[in-house]
């Protein structure tokens, strides 16, 4: 067996086989993802080699973070609309901590039912496989009392978005403000006044799907 690079991290299990996650919602084994995930990595790192290709993994908004851009495998559909003024109304909020330990935070949503359901929603063009690096996890886990991560791969796979662009957008302004408290669940990078106001004007015209 080929050595993993790329960890499925546990926190990322979240978007596994359940319709109550808010965000990309991956109906797929995550054994069969992670492989795939490393099999996709090995073929884009080889190009990398050879050819001076585009780097497999592009730097993230911070030292530890990396994406790995590829195509939608698993069929998850798009997790963000743009609002309209036809579809404002079916806006939602309600308080919602990723995890237990984590304090609740105030969040926007469409109810994927309002739109239609989860059937309706077209299926995105590509994953944005979004990795930390095995240090930072172990500095999260010691940070929240948690257990930390046993498995030796450099990079974890800690979420992933299934977009239609082939980069980075912008992270919600509440994960940029909960990412400086790496005692409430963040990494600890301090906030980035320039960064959050991006992410204020891409989040203000758009919101996730549940």
């Amino acid at each position: 067996m080929a050595a993993v690079f790329l960890k499925l991290d546990r926190f990322a299990l979240r978007q596994f086989n359940t319709a109550k996650y808010a965000g990309t919602r991956i109906f797929f084994d995550p054994d069969t993802f992670e492989s795939k995930v490393n099999e996709y990595y090995g073929e884009r790192h080889a190009l990398e080699t050879e050819f001076g290709d585009r780097p497999a993994l592009v730097q993230g908004y911070a030292p530890f973070c990396r994406h790995l851009f590829m195509p939608n495998f698993t069929g998850a559909k798009v997790s963000v609309q743009r609002i309209t003024a036809e579809n404002e109304s079916l806006l939602r909020t309600r308080y919602e901590a990723r995890r237990p330990n984590e304090l609740p935070v105030l969040v926007r949503f469409f109810p994927s039912e309002a739109l239609g359901g989860e059937s309706a929603l077209p299926v995105a063009r590509y994953l944005d496989v979004i990795l930390y690096s095995r240090e930072q996890c172990l500095k999260e886990a010691q940070a929240m009392g948690e257990e930390p991560p046993l498995e030796d791969a450099p990079w974890r796979i800690i979420s992933i978005k299934a977009q239609d662009e082939p980069y980075e957008t912008p992270m919600q302004p509440i994960t940029i403000m909960r990412n400086s408290l790496i005692g409430e669940g963040g990494s600890g990078v301090p906030l980035c006044r320039k960064k959050y106001a991006e992410a204020v004007a891409y989040w203000r015209e758009r919101a996730i799907i549940t």
